[in-house]
């Protein structure tokens, strides 16, 4: 199974999330990059040649289908970039997680593909502006039918959370510790009935206890998710201001709720807006702000049926070749898209990673793939 490959891939030193994809993506499936030999290993951007070597060998010492069993025994709930409710979205970031843990209602992170998540992130220390208007515009945005994806911490993101199951919303919560620790203590009642109806997700396995460093890293899932990251309160040097930094990198939009020049815990809004990001000015003008977003879920939308004419020259190729392929047979197998096509391998590991991020193919088990 796929997925016992990216779990072990995850566990060789060196090997972070964005050199994952890179190998993904260069490979087509983590299963043929682990049985790859060094030299071409050291293809891949960001590998060396020692690296590969030392790669290489610490491939010897793990088993993937062992350590999967073993790892669903520990950790039943998981999902990886192999499977259907791992969201797509996410895994367009350069460093998406390759192991997410979670609690809840797995489906939801599927739907984020179809359902636009918005992100309230803020200080921990909020004023009581700064509470009012998380709690408005997190009920409008539930009620309108958005995600409320934020972190549960104390301050902005307990708000955002409360206030959206309170108008009998959905939302998200993404954590800096296993999902089965509830850091802060004291929001333990907010977590269980966030996962009533909602979720909580996490790249660390059970038992992982709150370290400093985590929460940085967990923002950009934050901002991965989301389509639009709303920051209400920050100060300079905030949590909150990382998260809208890697959404502005992600190409997500971000909102900053303005705030008094006296208030120290607006500063970080107030330097947002000077860079660019759109002014909340009220729950109707944010709603028609967002109103704008284009939509993700286009399976069934007549700009989805794409001419061949509209790709590149290489994805038109790779599109032909299984059009061409599947008119006699069920499925295209990779090596076959290959051969008719006469790409490099990398070339055509990408283009069908595209081609399926556009909805017009799917790839089905076996390596090989079929138009939609």
């Amino acid at each position: 199974m796929e997925r016992g490959f990216w779990l072990a891939w995850s566990q060789i030193p060196g090997i972070g999330p964005v050199l994952l994809k890179r190998l993904y993506l260069h490979f087509g499936q983590l299963s043929v990059a682990w049985n790859a030999p060094a030299g071409e290993l050291a293809e891949v951007e960001g590998i060396g040649h020692h690296s590969a070597i030392a790669i290489a060998a610490e491939r010897t010492t793990l088993h993937p289908l062992d350590l999967l069993e073993t790892h669903e025994r520990q950790n039943p709930h998981f999902v990886t970039p192999s499977d259907p409710h791992y969201p797509q979205l996410l895994f367009e970031i350069p460093d998406p997680p390759p192991v997410l843990y979670y609690r809840g209602q797995i489906t939801l992170l599927q739907d984020l593909d179809a359902v636009a998540a918005i992100a309230l992130v803020g200080t921990r220390h909020p004023s009581e502006y700064g509470k009012r208007w998380t709690r408005k515009l997190s009920s409008t945005l539930a009620k309108s039918g958005f995600v409320i994806l934020s972190g549960l911490a104390d301050g902005i993101d307990g708000e955002a959370h409360r206030s959206c199951l309170d108008a009998g919303g959905t939302t998200i919560a993404v954590l800096g510790t296993g999902v089965d620790l509830v850091y802060p203590w004291k929001n333990r009642q907010l977590y269980n009935q966030i996962l009533e109806t909602g979720l909580a997700i996490s790249e660390y396995p059970a038992g992982t206890q709150p370290d400093r460093t985590h929460f940085p890293r967990r923002n950009r899932i934050v901002a991965g998710l989301s389509r639009a990251v709303l920051v209400i309160e920050a100060p300079k040097k905030s949590g909150a201001l990382i998260t809208a930094h890697l959404a502005n990198d992600y190409g997500r939009d971000i909102y900053a709720l303005p705030g008094s020049l006296d208030n120290s815990k607006s500063e970080g809004c107030l330097a947002l807006l000077s860079k660019g990001a759109q002014m909340i000015l009220g729950e109707t003008e944010l709603l028609e702000m967002l109103g704008t977003l284009p939509k993700l879920d286009q399976s069934n939308s007549s700009e989805m049926q794409l001419s061949l004419l509209d790709l590149s020259h290489e994805l038109s190729q790779v599109l032909q070749a299984i059009l061409s392929i599947t008119q006699h047979h069920s499925s295209a197998p990779f090596d076959a898209i290959v051969e008719q096509t006469k790409l490099e391998t990398p070339s055509v590991s990408s283009a069908l990673l595209q081609l399926e991020l556009l909805g017009l193919i799917k790839q089905l088990p076996g390596m090989s793939y079929c138009n939609v």
